[in-house]
């Protein structure tokens, strides 16, 4: 489900198809973009539905796809309620205002500020 959801990021026009444009560009915001394109493009991939909007139900489905990405190499093993609890403690530092959705400038807010997300975004930085 994680390629899924990359698949559709990087999908520009939803066309169903990724193009060789498609791919480069996508690669290229992920090794070379800004670390405001990088959330840019981070910020896209949770919001499977393009409403401008990441929804707990989102972060959900993108959280488990990860999870299951991980298969059993995590110990303790990791189940649905613990994708869950994750993403309510997640959730609750994304989500400012407190209106039950997170928006592109809740986000950047949050992501530009976390040291955790920017060394992460910034991992690529290096090659």
């Amino acid at each position: 489900m994680y390629a899924h959801y990359v698949f559709g990021t990087m999908d520009q026009d939803g066309s169903g198809h990724i193009t060789f444009g498609d791919f480069i560009m996508g690669l290229s915001v992920l090794l070379k973009g800004s670390l405001q394109e990088r959330i840019n493009w981070a910020f896209n991939l949770y919001d499977i539905n393009n409403d401008g909007y990441i929804t707990k139900e989102e972060l959900v489905d993108i959280v488990t796809s990860i999870y299951d990405l991980m298969g059993d190499e995590t110990h303790p093993g990791i189940d649905d309620e613990t994708a869950v609890a994750h993403v309510e403690r997640l959730f609750d530092k994304l989500d400012l205002n407190k209106d039950g959705v997170v928006t592109m400038d809740e986000f950047m807010e949050y992501c530009s500020k976390n040291e955790d997300v920017v060394t992460s975004m910034n991992i690529f930085d290096s090659i």
